[in-house]
């Protein structure tokens, strides 16, 4: 099958820090290369994939010097490249969100759109609902929640290379929490819960602008105790030491969390994790087997002493069962598979010689 992957270029793919989707798609574009397709992917061109790529911008947005940027004038530039080679492909896999929906009404039926953010704003039903003819892709079920109408295809979860993190059968006595410093993400009660604990917590994360003011008011004097070990943003390189030698990841969380990658992350390195109740978590962790759910400080602390002596070799492996990189190209695949081509061929007869 011929299949065009276009992803957003606010990071690299994959991110070289801190980033979520373009990760995903890194994962998704090398997983069905190596199931045979042939995949192209439109995005920076710092990207490393196994796909051809076709490069609309020379650095990815956010780590871009330039002092002056417009990030609509960047993937409005990528909207028309993909536009220009429409033919050249059975699907179109847009991680765009909405943006392209205009650009491609013609062709909506030729496309699978994944939706990687919240879905509580305001704004959305009403784009969703006039622009119903392109198949949606949730990344959970509980993503579904606050637009339960919408045209989706399908749920496909998250998935990471086996290859990507290391698995590591002990580990070296301190609690993670990895993500980024905002008042949704709720850092301040992993360190509350450490502090409770007597343990210490590292913390690897990144400040947003939009999250500087948080930081400063509500953080930055947290980080200052001496259980508390600020690490700062970190790259997939250092992932897999820093969540593999975790007693735990807490995921302390206070949104509607659509998927939330680094719980997986952690599994591939055997780190159960101990999840507020909130958004997908109830998808992702499986109680008493890859950690644990939660719903206050006190719940979470008693489940820390739970969770470090769950098997983590049976957490790696409930890992590749159902989070790994191929499991969810063959998600895709089945995506594709319901949907008409752009030439009118049913995916399922594409996706049968392929």
């Amino acid at each position: 099958m011929r299949i065009a992957q276009v992803s957003p270029l606010y990071e690299a793919v994959p991110p070289r820090l801190y980033g979520g989707t373009e990760r995903v798609v890194a994962n998704l574009c090398d997983a069905l290369v190596q199931l045979g397709h042939h995949v192209t992917l439109f995005a920076s061109a710092e990207a490393q994939t196994a796909a051809r790529l076709v490069p609309v911008r020379d650095r990815a947005i956010r780590l871009d010097p330039a002092p002056l940027k417009s990030d609509l004038a960047a993937h409005m530039h990528q909207l028309s490249e993909v536009r220009a080679r429409a033919s050249e492909f059975d699907v179109i896999h847009f991680h765009t969100d909405m943006l392209h929906f205009p650009f491609f009404e013609d062709l909506a039926h030729g496309t699978i759109s994944t939706l990687h953010g919240r879905l509580d704003l305001i704004d959305l039903p009403q784009v969703y609902e006039r622009w119903r003819a392109f198949p949606l892709a949730s990344i959970s079920h509980a993503q579904r929640k606050h637009l339960p109408n919408a045209n989706y295809a399908g749920t496909v979860h998250h998935g990471v290379s086996v290859d990507l993190y290391d698995f590591y059968p002990e580990s070296r006595g301190y609690l993670a929490f990895l993500g980024r410093i905002s008042p949704e993400k709720r850092p301040d009660r992993a360190i509350s819960i450490a502090k409770r604990l007597g343990r210490t917590l590292r913390v690897a994360a990144k400040v947003d602008q939009l999250d500087q003011t948080y930081f400063e008011e509500k953080i930055e004097a947290l980080l200052h105790h001496p259980l508390i070990d600020f690490v700062g943003e970190i790259g997939d390189r250092e992932k897999s030491d820093f969540l593999g030698g975790a007693d735990a990841l807490l995921f302390p969380i206070d949104w509607p969390e659509p998927f939330g990658l680094v719980m997986i992350e952690a599994m591939a390195c055997g780190t159960p994790v101990v999840a507020f109740d909130c958004g997908s978590v109830r998808e992702i962790v499986e109680p008493g087997l890859t950690g644990f759910v939660v719903s206050t400080e006190e719940e979470a602390a008693q489940a820390v002493e739970q969770a470090v002596r769950l098997d983590r070799a049976a957490i790696r492996k409930r890992f590749e069962e159902r989070f790994s990189a191929p499991v969810m190209a063959q998600g895709y695949l089945e995506l594709y598979a319901r949907t008409k081509s752009l030439r009118g061929t049913t995916f399922v007869q594409k996706a049968l010689t392929a």
